[in-house]
C-alpha cells in the first residue's frame, strides 16, 4: 500500500517510521520539516520517500495524496492559538479532503485522551478551557464527522506517553522523567488521590501498524483509546521507591481542599484547565487499547518498565 505520514520526526513518529520501515513492505512517503532531525534509516530499503515540508504547505502534495491508500495524522502543534488551530485544524482537515475517497482506504488520525470524559465522551470542558492544544484537537474531532471519509477515519488517543532513546526523540513526560524521579524520597512520604493511564510509543506503533493492515470493519468500532490498565498515583509512587529500595514508612494525605487553600492565601495564578485537573485527578477511561488487545506483546507496561526503557539506573539517585 502507499502509506502517508506526518509527524515522523517526533517522538511517535520515530516509532511508526521504524516499525513501518523494518516489519512491512509498504510504500511510504514521510512528511517532515527537517530530515536532518530523522534518526531512523530511511534509506533501508526501497520505497521510501521524504518529502521535505510540513502541513502548512499540504496542497502542495494534492496530486499525491489522491494516490494514497493509508494515511497516518501524527503531526500537531503544542502551542499559540493560530498555529495550533491552522495545524491541528485546518490543514489536518485540508489534508483529508485531498484524499480520494475511492482510493484511500483509511484515515489513522491521532488525537488526544485528554479530549475525552472517563466514559470516553467528547469533554466539554476540554473544548472550552483546555490548552490551544487540547482545544483544537477538540475542535478539529468534532469535524471529523462531517467528512466524505468519515467512515474510514480511525481515531486514536493516546494517554500519558512515554518513549524515547538514543535513537528517537524522548516524549515531553518521558524527557523530565529523570528530574520527577530525583525527589522521590521527599514524594515517597506523601500520598494522593488519582489515577492515570500511560502507554509507551513503541507500542502505540506495534497498535498502529496492526491496524495499518487490519482497518476495523465497522464504522461505529473505530476509536481506540491506547493505554496500559489504570495505575493510581500511590501505585506509581510505590513501585518506584521499590525500584529504587527506598522504603516507606508513613504517608502524610494530600487532601485537594488544602492545595486550593494555600492557592487562595498564596493567590497562585492558575489556568483554568490546570485548576480543573486539579479538581478532576481521575484521567481514566473505558475499553483501553493496548498492544495486547489485538494478540501481540506489550513492550513496556509498568513504571518499572518505564524506568528501565528511560535508562534509569536503580542505583542512579
Amino acid at each position: 500500500m502507499r502509506i502517508f505520514l506526518t509527524g515522523a520526526s517526533g517522538c511517535i513518529g520515530h516509532y511508526l517510521a521504524e516499525a513501518l520501515i523494518q516489519e512491512t513492505k509498504h510504500e511510504l512517503f514521510l512528511l517532515v520539516r527537517n530530515p536532518n532531525k530523522l534518526k531512523f534509516d530511511y534509506k533501508a530499503r526501497p520505497g521510501i520517500a521524504i518529502l521535505q515540508g510540513n502541513l502548512q504547505e499540504i496542497e502542495n502534495y494534492s496530486e499525491l495524496l489522491k494516490t494514497i491508500e493509508v494515511a497516518i495524522l501524527a503531526a500537531t502543534s503544542w502551542g499559540g492559538a493560530v498555529e495550533s488551530f491552522e495545524i491541528n485544524v485546518l490543514k489536518t482537515i485540508c489534508l483529508i479532503e485531498l484524499l480520494d475517497p475511492k482510493i484511500c482506504e483509511q484515515v489513522i488520525y491521532f488525537s488526544t485522551a485528554s479530549i475525552l470524559d472517563s466514559n470516553n465522551n467528547l469533554l466539554k470542558e476540554a473544548g472550552e478551557i483546555g490548552t490551544d492544544y487540547i482545544r483544537t484537537k477538540y475542535e478539529c474531532y468534532s469535524r471529523l464527522s462531517k467528512l466524505a471519509l468519515a467512515s474510514k477515519i480511525t481515531k486514536v488517543f493516546p494517554t500519558l506517553v512515554f518513549g524515547g532513546d538514543e535513537n528517537k526523540p524522548y516524549s515531553h513526560i518521558a524527557a523530565g522523567l529523570p528530574d520527577v524521579v530525583k525527589w522521590i524520597g521527599l514524594i515517597r512520604w506523601f500520598k494522593a488521590d488519582g489515577s492515570f493511564h500511560f502507554i509507551h510509543a513503541r507500542d502505540i506503533a506495534q497498535i498502529i501498524r496492526y491496524l495499518v493492515d487490519n482497518p476495523p470493519s465497522e464504522a461505529s468500532n473505530r476509536q481506540f483509546v491506547l493505554g496500559y490498565q489504570q495505575t493510581t498515583v500511590n501505585e506509581a509512587i510505590e513501585e518506584i521507591c521499590a525500584y529504587f529500595n527506598k522504603r516507606i514508612y508513613f504517608r502524610i494525605p494530600l487532601y485537594v481542599w488544602l492545595a486550593n487553600f494555600f492557592i487562595a492565601v498564596f493567590r497562585v495564578q492558575m489556568a483554568a484547565w490546570d485548576r480543573f485537573l486539579l479538581n478532576n485527578r481521575h484521567s481514566t477511561y473505558q475499553n483501553i487499547t493496548s498492544p495486547e488487545s489485538f494478540g501481540l506483546m506489550n513492550y513496556c507496561c509498568t513504571v518499572t518498565d518505564i524506568l528501565k526503557t528511560r535508562g534509569i539506573s536503580q542505583t542512579g539517585i
